[in-house]
């Protein structure tokens, strides 16, 4: 850390000598700057909107960075789970003029990833690889049982010292901060790094998708797990899930996990495009996408707009 620490300084040396204007406090000092804005958002009662992605190009990253969204999810569900280019895909989005204009280290637009494990499957080491390079939470596909949703927060966490108040689910991450740390560009990183709003100077988040009939059932058990940050629900794979029925029963079943996080107060996720999202926004949904894109199409654009106003953004 004191190594750290000296590198920090030397570097703001250099940004002095070269002209380059440098914030009153080091950015890595701020310890009362929340990194994630998308937790910021949710909890100051404003939606967040977002896009899924699968392009980890350098310039969709630079693309995304700089857009008016709050979040993307970086798809590995259905698309190469490839942590090497999810690494510079990471170091694409980092702004470093946006950095300097804020005085601090918060993106604008926060990334998260989709792993392919289900709750059935063994999600840890995949949730690892992705946190060890610096995301800011995991989606986790089809979670159908409180247990399966301890087990996904878990995978998010460290574990905790003994007698944390918070001390479970039992956090199984494990400890291993360095690329993480660097790409935060913080020196506390094991202290941001649990779930919020589990821990409420946690900086990442547990997302846990409901896409199956056993999910909706058991949905009221799910939502109470502590630890969870947003519940998304997946209409395709849920229609899917019930036999592909009239959309009036898929609707149904959205409706009854939507009431149970609004009863629990915790966030609710759903996928929205233009002629649907102002309608969601309004029923009480606080996460969601507005297109799947590999980069900020007329479609995205609208649905967007739309979604700000609704939210009154």
């Amino acid at each position: 850390m004191k190594q750290f620490a000296a590198r920090v300084t030397a570097l703001l040396m250099v940004w002095t000598l070269v002209g380059v204007a440098v914030p009153a406090t080091p950015v890595s000092a701020q310890d009362g700057v929340r990194l994630n804005r998308t937790i910021e958002l949710l909890e100051s009662g404003q939606p967040a909107f977002g896009v899924l992605s699968a392009d980890y190009s350098l310039a969709n990253a630079r693309t995304l960075a700089r857009s008016d969204l709050d979040f993307i999810i970086i798809d590995m569900e259905h698309f190469p789970f490839d942590v090497e280019s999810l690494q510079l895909f990471l170091l694409g989005m980092t702004d470093k003029r946006l950095i300097q204009q804020k005085g601090n280290l918060q993106p604008n637009v926060m990334p998260f990833v989709r792993v392919p494990a289900t709750g059935e499957e063994e999600m840890l080491f995949q949730a690892k690889q992705v946190l060890d390079v610096g995301v800011f939470g995991v989606m986790y596909p089809s979670i159908s049982t409180r247990a399966e949703a301890e087990r996904a927060v878990g995978a998010t966490r460290y574990p905790q010292e003994r007698g944390a108040r918070d001390f479970e689910p039992v956090g199984l991450r494990g400890r291993n901060p360095t690329n993480a740390m660097w790409l935060w560009g913080v020196n506390d990183y094991m202290q941001r790094a649990d779930v919020w709003p589990l821990d409420p100077r946690g900086d990442l988040l547990a997302i846990i998708q409901i896409e199956t009939v056993e999910g909706v059932e058991n949905i009221e058990e799910i939502v109470s797990v502590p630890g969870v940050g947003v519940i998304f629900i997946g209409p395709s794979d849920l229609s899917a899930s019930m036999g592909y029925p009239p959309a009036a029963e898929v609707e149904e079943a959205i409706q009854r996990v939507l009431s149970a996080c609004l009863a629990q107060g915790v966030p609710c996720a759903i996928t929205t495009g233009a002629g649907s999202v102002e309608q969601r926004i309004n029923e009480g949904f606080r996460f969601v996408t507005v297109g799947f894109d590999g980069g900020i199409s007329a479609g995205v654009t609208n649905a967007l707009q739309r979604g700000h106003a609704a939210a009154g953004r």
